[in-house]
């Protein structure tokens, strides 16, 4: 099957918060380390931004046609959190888990870029 005929069965979301003051450099340094080579290798990415008085918290959802596949970009158990060099120094709490969930059905247009 080539790449254009893969439907996504996988979503992995992946959630951090960060200090409101520091949420624009975490959102451009989040893009350029962890997002950039994420939709590389996923069949679509989604990110999202909540800001809040205490806090901004980021969302990234990946769709992968298999948790197979996820492992393939990740390297070992999809399910395990991979930190960028930087999360640390911009994050609140490190995450200590994804979510992996099974997609059962889809309706509509969800991949535009919503501008």
């Amino acid at each position: 099957m080539s790449d254009n005929a893969k439907r996504p069965a996988i979503a992995r979301i992946w959630r951090g918060r960060t200090r409101p003051e520091r949420a624009d450099e975490y959102e451009a340094y989040n893009y350029e380390v962890g997002i950039k080579p994420l939709i590389e290798k996923a069949l679509g990415v989604q990110t999202f931004r909540e800001d809040r008085d205490t806090h901004s918290e980021f969302m990234t959802i990946s769709y992968w046609e298999s948790v197979e596949a996820m492992a393939r970009f990740t390297g070992s158990d999809p399910t395990r959190i991979h930190h960028l060099d930087r999360d640390a120094e911009f994050l609140i709490e490190l995450p200590t888990e994804v979510q992996i969930l099974e997609i059962r059905a889809s309706h509509g247009d969800t991949g535009g870029d919503g501008r």
